[in-house]
């Protein structure tokens, strides 16, 4: 079941993405950082479990961003990824945001639903100031693409 974040799936969320992190999958995110934007996160819940989640971070006025997709390894190829992507992108489009991005390092997942690789210039620059929490950083293997919802 995906759902909006509560406070109380925090620690949950926090676990998935530190595990993610650590394997240079995504940034690291301090937990006052995720209670702070609690009300960006889906989350995909299986009983009691929070097993994924993923943000939709309001960056300007025409721009957010989907970040910290996260799903537990024994729960991937389920399609839950996709669907908490779709749940961000139904929720941009219903706050009438015209353009959603992301950093990737798996662009095929996003081309398939419409995301098209763009030049890293063509982001504000507000956009990459993340990348100095990232380990990778300033050897970003991240690929910039955008979606346009309207």
């Amino acid at each position: 079941m995906i759902r909006k974040a509560k406070l109380s799936d925090i620690k949950y969320i926090y676990k998935l993405i530190l595990h993610f992190s650590k394997k240079g999958d995504v940034i690291p995110r301090p937990l006052s950082e995720l209670y702070e934007h609690v009300r960006d996160f889906f989350v995909y819940q299986e009983k009691d479990l929070i097993v994924a989640a993923c943000a939709l971070q309001i960056c300007w006025e025409d721009l957010a961003e989907i970040r910290s997709l996260v799903v537990s390894e024994e729960y991937q190829k389920r399609g839950i990824g996709l669907a908490l992507v779709m749940a961000c992108l139904d929720e941009a489009k219903e706050l009438e945001i015209p353009k959603v991005f992301v950093l990737t390092r798996v662009p095929a997942f996003f081309e398939k639903i419409g995301f098209v690789r763009v030049n890293k210039s063509e982001l504000p620059y507000k956009v990459w100031s993340d990348c100095v929490k990232c380990t990778k950083f300033p050897d970003c293997d991240e690929i910039p693409m955008v979606k346009e919802i309207f």
